[in-house]
């Protein structure tokens, strides 16, 4: 996967920064298997903090989310404070591309890729088989490469890339 420079306002062309966001859990196992393709590049992830997630992103540069789970009074908390994280996140690191494989966490980091016009790479969940991801048909629209890991979802996503799943 190539990389190329996002364009900011008034800045000047920088080297490729990869950031790999997703939420905790399965999504992030995901992501995990996805760190080979950043081997000897500049990269960092997010994700958010768990036990999990916490003894997994030690040896990488990394930054944590608050734990979200739909539903319930204090989704909308901390669903608008990890907009600001990401927020701070985006600008502090400047990542060029941002690969994902979702959940919900990953989308506000995404959309300021979108908005700073930098690559979204998505690799759409290993378990959707038949049907579409809310993450996924979120990023779809938008996504610079929208992959699949199993064949049937390219009549879901028919613009998709299908190359295989991730494990």
């Amino acid at each position: 996967m190539s990389v190329y420079t996002c364009t900011y306002t008034n800045m000047k062309k920088r080297k490729s920064k990869i950031c790999l966001v997703s939420s905790c859990g399965g999504h992030f196992m995901e992501l995990i298997q996805l760190l080979p393709l950043v081997e000897n590049k500049q990269y960092y992830i997010i994700t958010e903090k768990n036990v999990a997630s916490t003894a997994s992103v030690e040896k990488h540069p990394h930054h944590y989310l608050v734990q979200q789970e739909r539903g319930g009074m204090s989704f909308i908390f901390k669903f608008c404070w990890n907009i600001l994280l990401s927020f701070i996140y985006f600008i502090i690191e400047r990542p060029t591309t941002v690969i994902t494989t979702g959940a919900g966490a990953s989308y506000p980091t995404c959309l300021f890729a979108w908005l700073f016009k930098c690559r979204i790479i998505y690799v759409e969940s290993f378990a959707k088989l038949d049907s579409k991801s809310v993450t996924g048909k979120m990023l779809y629209p938008f996504a610079d490469y929208f992959f699949v890991q199993w064949p049937e979802m390219k009549k879901v996503y028919p613009k998709a890339i299908y190359s295989g799943s991730v494990y």
